[in-house]
């Protein structure tokens, strides 16, 4: 029986064997200026940036902008890019990937690759093999589609490759072949009625092109032409056997060719395409000296891949979980230099969502780290406060979300700030000034200013006002009058005073970081005295004077942040750790990871607010939110509690078995923001993959396996002058089930060759660098350049009795993974009998 899921060519792709077994299973390719996310069966979503956010594959009527959506749902005439194969001597016709026709395919492979994506599918002897990647820098999908016989005996086909190009503008839109540029240009205006806003229109890409690299036999640029009575499933193009070279006058425009092929046994036939959008004629041109003259599509993927390869993350990993290492070493990178590297693809991220994807950057390209911290705090308010969103670009404003007002934003500005000077040692950052509303400050200024910000953003028993919302934005309603607080925030201020104040005092400056302790210390004894409500902390306290997220609601009881927050913090004492953990177990666990809260609200509550009215078990309202998941794992490991922090970040991350995946409806290729909770109240959909990667999780979990799991963090000496004393602390903190692991960990332009083995001889942790025993735990007086090879003993080997899960890819136990019966029903939906059983161990 065929495996469905398996990582191919090292580990740099992953492979899907069915398109029906996880019909939204998804992947994105990205550069600066675009965005691509592509679906098994040839469903797409692309977006550029001009420099807001762009289409040039519409729906097939008027959209909505927004921004990208969870599990965004997929329909007959959703954009995407298809191959219709006819046999011109039976009539059959298929389409590749899978879509339109949905003819069941012989052999299928859909293969997620760091940088491309490709399908490969064979059906009644005609192979097909469809790929697709992005230029470095150029917004423009390149496509290749190959044709093979693979029957022994001649064959009359015919090609067409269908484009989907939509709905574009209800003020213009036309599409027409043009032999000129060689292929269909569409053409648009994007609608306006102001005056002021025609410069800027007409600066727009509002065409989008198929240029082809072989001239076709007839073409389609109308979509109702080409669909005719049969639609986009059986289009009467193809069906009948012709385009007739026609065009779209006001009408929804596609792209649609058509070439004619005699292939004998054996014989392969290859097409290029380019697809974009473009300004005007002279761009297509361009476009297409670059990429469809010869040797254009390899030199552009070479250039991508050597950008890729400079930019691959500071740790590798080879551990007795195979899965983990692939994801780690392959894709966890990846994600986490997306978010980097694009910002989202938006003008004004939200600055708690800015500065923590900064906060990934430290490990993959710090300058950009450092270089978001001082935009950050160039848009500092004169009283201290982050702005809601960070704009990037002149002649952008705040949008969305970032048009409410938060009270979390100052949080992140510590713990990024902590990550990027641990990682890299550059305390001269603190001393650099930093111009916002005409006022120039140092960056050491600036932080203290947003600290004391927080410290003030306070109600009269010394707890955090919330406003229309914290790190839960939909909580709008607890403190839109003023009163209400955020118990998260009250806690989660704590944790970055802390943060302060140990850096602080590591430049010496003594008053300062004695006034952030005793700051902190106020508002531990605040979320103490009000927030403490037996078993776990309350999630806050509305404007009238209601508290939410106690044992006396029946809905939203107890929320996972404020417990998180309570453990990572040091606000919870050590007999409310225990506590706080049993809540957590008994209340939020699930096989996919903790929710966010439970039970999930089922209907509006109007001192909370609008995460009350979200459907149960998404989002906010009760999902395996993967962001809040892990501030759980990471708190998890700030306590030493190790196993449990490994179960919990071992379920976030999809697989290894085939049926984990299958309830998640994904590849494991990346974190995606959440998966459907709520699981008793809705088993069946428990464990649904959002499909959305925008996620601040992923920063959270390559730091966690970074500077936890292994414990390979940056660290400065109380006292260091200047804070440059210091080093890298080895601290790993590996599953007891582990007897062996090997990292390799880039720091600060040196290497490190690092072995941890765990070994009944010693009782404590044993750290060897070269011949020298390091008896403090911390490798100093690094030299970049310089490859360092470093031995780690851990205590407490185990038997092959107790180590029964250490082997492969089961690096966890049964227990702590098995889906619940519930769960499995999905699965049991499914059907695909080709797919073996996943591994559950």
């Amino acid at each position: 029986m065929k495996k469905l899921l398996k990582p191919v060519d090292g580990g740099e792709r992953y492979e899907l064997r069915c398109p029906k077994a996880m019909p939204q299973a998804s992947t994105f390719l990205w550069n600066r200026n675009m965005l691509l996310q592509l679906n098994c069966r040839g469903f797409a979503v692309a977006q550029h940036m001009q420099p807001e956010p762009s289409k040039y594959s519409h729906a097939p009527l008027l959209e909505h902008k927004t921004f990208m959506q969870p599990e965004q749902p997929q329909y007959a005439h959703h954009p995407g890019r298809f191959a219709y194969i006819r046999d011109r001597e039976t009539g059959s016709v298929f389409s590749a990937p899978h879509e339109p026709v949905r003819a069941e395919p012989d052999d299928f492979v859909f293969s997620a690759g760091r940088s491309d994506a490709q399908w490969r599918l064979r059906k009644n002897d005609i192979g097909i093999r469809m790929s697709v990647a992005l230029p470095l820098d150029d917004v423009a999908e390149l496509w290749t589609i190959e044709v093979h016989n693979d029957s022994g005996k001649p064959r009359r086909l015919d090609l067409f490759p269908c484009f989907s190009i939509g709905y574009m503008s209800w003020m213009n839109q036309s599409a027409a072949y043009s032999s000129e540029l060689g292929g269909i240009v569409a053409r648009s205006i994007t609608p306006y009625q102001k005056l002021e806003d025609y410069p800027h229109i007409k600066t727009l890409k509002d065409w989008t092109v198929l240029l082809h690299g072989e001239r076709p036999s007839a073409w389609e640029a109308c979509r109702d032409v080409f669909e005719g009575e049969g639609g986009i499933q059986h289009p009467d193009g193809v069906e009948n056997g012709g385009l007739h070279n026609g065009d779209a006058i006001y009408e929804t425009p596609i792209a649609a060719l058509q070439y004619r092929l005699n292939l004998a046994p054996g014989e392969c036939r290859e097409y290029r395409f380019v697809f974009a959008p473009v300004r005007n004629g002279e761009q297509a041109k361009v476009l297409r000296t670059t990429y469809l003259a010869s040797g254009g599509f390899e030199a552009a993927q070479a250039e991508v891949k050597a950008f890729q390869e400079q930019r691959q993350g500071c740790i590798s990993i080879s551990t007795p979980d195979a899965e983990l290492d692939n994801f780690v070493n392959h894709w966890l990178n990846r994600q986490v230099f997306y978010h980097g590297d694009t910002n989202r693809l938006t003008t004004d991220p939200q600055t708690r969502n800015y500065l923590q994807d900064a906060m990934g950057m430290a490990y993959i390209e710090p300058g950009h780290s450092r270089a978001a911290i001082l935009q950050t705090l160039a848009q500092q308010k004169a009283d201290g406060a982050l702005p809601e969103g960070v704009v990037l670009s002149n002649g952008s404003e705040l949008k969305y979300i970032n048009q409410v007002p938060h009270t979390d934003h100052c949080v992140w500005l510590p713990i990024t700030l902590q990550t990027y000077l641990d990682e890299t040692g550059d305390y001269a950052l603190l001393d650099e000034w930093v111009e916002s509303h005409g006022e120039s400050l140092s960056v050491l200024e600036r932080v203290t200013r947003a600290m004391r910000w927080l410290i003030n953003n306070s109600d009269h028993r010394g707890l955090s006002l919330i406003a229309q919302g914290d790190w839960c934005d939909p909580l709008n309603m607890v403190g839109h009058q003023g009163k209400g607080v955020s118990g998260w925030l009250t806690i989660a201020t704590v944790h970055a005073l802390t943060i302060w104040a140990d850096i602080t005092k590591a430049v010496r400056l003594e008053n300062l970081s004695v006034e952030m302790r005793t700051a902190a210390e106020k508002f531990t004894a605040a979320a103490q005295q009000h927030l403490w409500d037996g078993d776990w902390f309350a999630r806050g306290i509305s404007d009238a004077g209601t508290a939410l997220g106690v044992s006396s609601d029946e809905e939203g009881k107890i929320w996972l942040n404020p417990q998180s927050w309570a453990l990572m913090s040091g606000v919870a004492t050590p007999q409310q750790q225990e506590k706080i953990k049993a809540a957590v177990r008994e209340h939020l666990e699930t096989p996919f990871g903790p929710m966010v809260l439970a039970p999930s609200y089922t209907s509006m509550r109007e001192h909370i607010g609008r995460v009350t009215q979200k459907h149960p078990g998404t989002g906010e309202n009760g999902a395996v939110y993967n962001h809040a998941g892990m501030f759980c794992i990471y708190a998890l490991y700030a306590i030493a509690d190790s196993d449990r922090a490994f179960t919990e970040l071992r379920r976030i991350i999809p697989g290894p078995g085939d049926e984990h995946c299958l309830q998640r409806g994904q590849l494991p290729v990346f974190i995606p923001n959440y998966y459907r909770g709520a699981v008793k109240q809705f088993p069946r959909t428990a464990g649904r993959s959002s499909q959305l990667f925008n996620t601040g999780a992923c920063s959270w979990l390559y730091r966690i396996i970074v500077e936890q799991l292994f414990g390979l963090r940056g660290i400065v000496d109380d006292g260091g002058a200047g804070g440059t004393a210091g080093g890298l602390q080895v601290a790993p903190q590996l599953p007891a089930h582990w007897q062996r692991a090997d990292v390799t960990r880039h720091f600060r332009g040196a290497t490190f060759d690092i072995q941890m083995q765990r070994d009944d001889s010693v009782d404590k942790t044993t750290l060897t660098v070269g011949d020298k025993v390091v008896t403090d735990g911390i490798i100093r007086d690094i030299e970049a350049g310089k490859c360092y090879s470093v031995k780690v003993l851990l205590p407490g080997a185990l038997s092959s009795e107790s180590g029964a899960h250490s082997s492969g890819s089961g690096a966890f136990s049964s227990e702590s993974r098995a889906l619940s019966p519930e769960s499995k029903a999905f699965s049991a939906e499914v059907g695909t009998p080709d797919v073996a059983p996943g591994d559950s161990k």
